[in-house]
């Protein structure tokens, strides 16, 4: 599938990068953005399993599925579906990978003390790096919400449906290794006014 023999390729110092189909796209590309952002993400969950590993291994486990399934999105977004055919099948996001982390959701919110304010970024260091991949995972959802906007661009649906999963999974999962929820940092509205 892939082989790297050379990391550098000058290929890129005008400013552009190949997508998966070739063609050519500004570095700033709507696109390039998304998919770059999704990998963003993934590297903030990478920093997330380092205090995960030792100490949620459940979690740690769920959360190296998600780092994959994110270069699967990555790949998805990096050749988009214009309707000509590729001479190969394409990777896509399907919805079996969005319902795997809804199942993973469910297993750790049943665990869950119920919320009664909104969550601050915090607490144990697990759940301050998973909050942070969270934020990340978002902006990645936005990014891809607006390039499907653009005329022309197509972004798979059930691509959307699963980052907007993940960022869903990873604040119950924040929660999670914050003592289910009895060590959240809560918003307290107007506190230090």
């Amino acid at each position: 599938m892939v082989k790297l023999n050379k990391i550098y390729t000058r290929t890129g110092d005008n400013g552009t990068t190949g997508l998966g189909t070739g063609e050519r796209r500004l570095k700033s590309d709507l696109r390039v953005d998304a998919y770059g952002t999704v990998d963003e993400a993934n590297a903030c969950i990478g920093i997330a399993r380092v205090h995960t590993a030792p100490s949620h291994p459940a979690i740690d486990a769920m959360l190296a599925r998600i780092q994959n399934d994110l270069f699967d999105l990555g790949a998805d977004l990096a050749v988009p579906d214009d309707g000509k055919p590729l001479g190969y099948e394409p990777l896509r996001i399907i919805a079996a990978q969005t319902e795997r982390v809804e199942h993973d959701i469910d297993l750790l919110n049943n665990d869950l003390q119920p919320l009664k304010s909104f969550v601050l970024n915090g607490g144990a260091p697990a759940a301050a790096a998973l909050h942070l991949a969270r934020t990340v995972a978002r902006r990645a959802e936005r990014l891809m919400v607006a390039l499907a906007q653009h005329p022309g661009e197509h972004v798979n649906r059930d691509g959307l449906k699963y980052i907007n999963r993940v960022s869903d999974f990873l604040f119950v999962a924040a929660r999670a290794v914050n003592d289910n929820g009895n060590a959240d940092v809560l918003w307290v509205p107007g506190k230090n006014r």
